[in-house]
């Protein structure tokens, strides 16, 4: 699927630059653009969150954890 995605993305980028999109065809392209989006942050994140960071001392932590930890201190509740 995702080379299908990628694929039909470029072939409606080249449709638009070449001669536009009719209203369907911009809301596939929307539609596809997003879900692309998500899937991306979704694999970056799962990536970052499998890094493990070692310490000076030795001791080693997740950046997940590290992540986790500065999102509870920005927590306004």
């Amino acid at each position: 699927m995702p080379d299908e995605l990628i694929a039909r993305i470029n072939q409606l980028a080249h449709k638009a630059k070449a001669q536009g999109l009719t209203q369907e065809e911009q809301q596939e392209r929307d539609q596809l653009r997003k879900l692309y989006l998500e899937r991306f942050r979704r694999n970056a994140r799962a990536s970052l969150d499998g890094i493990v960071l070692a310490r000076p001392d030795g001791s080693r932590i997740a950046l997940k954890d590290i992540r986790l930890k500065e999102d509870k201190q920005h927590d306004p509740r």
